[in-house]
């Protein structure tokens, strides 16, 4: 799965963009550079929204919430994107536009396109409530749909379907999410902590429904002990299978103590949570979070996350990655997700002049205000 060619119009911030990500540039990553407030974090989680929820009914609130910075006028048709994407030999042209319209409220047909067989209707959302009199209301909504290529309208519905479970987000939690609720993210400039008046509670319950949603805090414990559970019953199986038990819960923890040289991670025997010691000189020291880096526990987290999900063949977007990283271990980042999951393509959105140069030029995707300035 590979992400071809991305253009948006005219959305939010993003007006005129046109970015090609090459097939045959090896390695597969290639880093979006822009200054603050260049739309990077917006076209990533555009992309991310677009491709991951538009076949889920569950899914589709998220839609709704994003569409809700997409201006358009009444009658209009407007494109949001067109996003291209090769599938092992086949090239999938996906347009996402949409139209406003007014209706009769009650009505049952809402579209006449919605039998297509060129257009895959996603979803509609309300926007404006206006009474005429007192028989009826007229109300104002708009329509998201999809045209595609060289697909009828089953194969593209399935088209749909597989790159959902291929497309992947990462980025920090202390993004502001377009794809959230807009009242909820007025809530970061609020002192309320209230579990559903908290901004981050319902990011948390949004992550429980987005499963190609991953944020990378200080320590994503719950991957952790998930992915010791699943060694374990990896191990349990095959010696019920065979009477010997697997080592697969002793190579992941070899696996994950190469992240941290002297340190070692261990399980808690209640399985409720993972402690750290740290070996010197034959003596075992009990270590607090404190003494374990931001970068290192972030670095093990995202190969915790591409390990455990099995993100392979996969399109992921990573947002930011680049902090908690002294500048060599954001050169060195390169190289580790070409070692850790080599299958996928990553779209890096990012301020770091030391990993775009740990790949060509021509890797680097710029929005305006460029990162890079010309010289």
């Amino acid at each position: 799965m590979h992400l071809l060619r991305v253009q948006v119009p005219d959305f939010r911030g993003l007006k005129d963009i046109d970015i090609t990500f090459e097939k045959e540039f090896v390695p597969r990553i290639f880093p979006l550079g822009s200054q603050n407030g260049g739309g990077k974090s917006t076209l990533l989680q555009l992309i991310f929204v677009l491709l991951h929820c538009s076949v889920d009914e569950e899914k589709k609130p998220f839609l709704q919430d994003l569409l809700q910075g997409f201006k358009i006028n009444e009658g209009d048709e407007k494109i949001l994107a067109i996003i291209d994407i090769r599938d092992e030999k086949n090239i999938v042209n996906l347009k996402f536009y949409c139209n406003k319209f007014s209706f009769e409220a009650g009505a049952d047909d809402l579209d006449e396109d919605i039998n297509s067989e060129e257009i895959i209707y996603i979803c509609y959302f309300e926007k404006v409530k206006e009474t005429f009199s007192h028989d009826y209301e007229i109300r104002t909504a708009t329509e998201l749909k999809c045209r595609f290529n060289n697909l009828n309208k089953k194969q593209a519905e399935l088209f749909l379907d597989k790159v959902s479970h291929k497309i992947f987000l990462a980025a920090p939690s202390t993004q502001v999410f377009l794809f959230l609720p807009p009242d909820s993210r007025k809530l970061l400039f609020s002192n309320s902590s209230n579990g559903d008046k908290n901004y981050y509670g319902i990011l948390e319950s949004a992550r429980s429904k987005l499963k190609g949603l991953f944020t990378y805090d200080f320590l994503a414990v719950e991957l952790l002990i998930e992915s010791f559970k699943d060694a374990r019953d990896r191990d349990f199986k095959q010696a019920i299978k065979t009477g010997v038990y697997g080592n697969n819960y002793q190579t992941l923890t070899n696996e994950l103590n190469t992240f941290l040289g002297n340190k070692r991670i261990n399980l808690d025997k209640d399985f409720a949570g993972v402690n750290f010691q740290l070996y010197n000189n034959g003596e075992t020291i009990e270590l607090y979070p404190e003494d374990l880096s931001h970068g290192e526990l972030k670095r093990l987290s995202i190969y915790v996350w591409l390990k455990l999900r099995n993100i392979e063949d996969a399109i992921v977007l990573m947002d930011e990655i680049e902090i908690a990283f002294h500048p060599d271990w954001q050169y060195q980042i390169i190289s580790d997700l070409k070692e850790w999951a080599p299958s996928n393509q990553y779209i890096l959105a990012t301020h770091s002049y030391e990993l775009c140069q740990a790949l060509t030029p021509a890797h680097v995707k710029e929005i305006e205000p460029k990162l890079i300035k010309a010289v």
